[in-house]
């Protein structure tokens, strides 16, 4: 759960900076917002892939052990 809270934390900053960079002119930061987006996503992505994987494995426990 945390990488899925901590992947939506950063797609939220790297909104914030391409909105800044669009509102400057900063070409700069509006890539670096564009990179933290795509951070933020994979990593909230990898969060989801994690839980479910724990929960097929949490599953396959419960059908051991009846």
């Amino acid at each position: 759960m945390a990488d899925k809270a901590k992947g939506k934390m950063e797609q939220a900053k790297g909104k914030a900076k391409e909105a800044v960079g669009k509102v400057t002119g900063n070409d700069r930061m509006r890539a670096e917002g564009k990179t933290d987006q795509a951070k933020g996503k994979a990593r909230e992505v990898a969060g989801k892939a994690e839980e479910q994987a724990k929960g097929v494995k949490d599953s396959l426990r419960g059908r051991q052990n009846p």
